[in-house]
């Protein structure tokens, strides 16, 4: 694939509360996934990469996003984040499930289970 063709499958970020509100509406019975982050934690910035890469790989089943809790405090509050990185599954603007760790397998198995 060429650089630009992958782009538009690379998770996106959401930074505000009614982008995140907004994400969800238009996604539908669409699965998202949701990488809540941070810049500075090894953690976060070790999975991103594999984030991206399942943003890819299972674009036609779900749309992927981050959200970088330093600048969109307010979402995480909302969704109750306490442990960096969390990944949050959501179908029809509902929480089903969640990752409270960087670990690709975990990862993996939330996104095949609801896809």
């Amino acid at each position: 694939a060429r650089i630009e063709d992958l782009s538009s499958t690379m998770a996106k970020y959401l930074e505000t509360k009614a982008e995140f509100d907004q994400a969800l509406k238009d996604a539908g019975d669409k699965l998202v996934v949701v990488d809540f982050t941070v810049a500075w934690s090894g953690a976060c910035n070790s999975i991103a990469p594999k984030f991206n890469m399942f943003s890819e790989e299972f674009s036609k089943h779900g749309i992927f996003y981050f959200v970088d809790t330093d600048k969109n405090s307010e979402t995480a509050g909302t969704q109750n984040i306490f442990n960096l990185p969390t990944f949050i599954a959501y179908k029809n603007g509902m929480k089903l499930d969640q990752v409270n760790e960087a670990n690709e397998c975990s990862l993996r198995g939330m996104i095949k289970k609801y896809i």
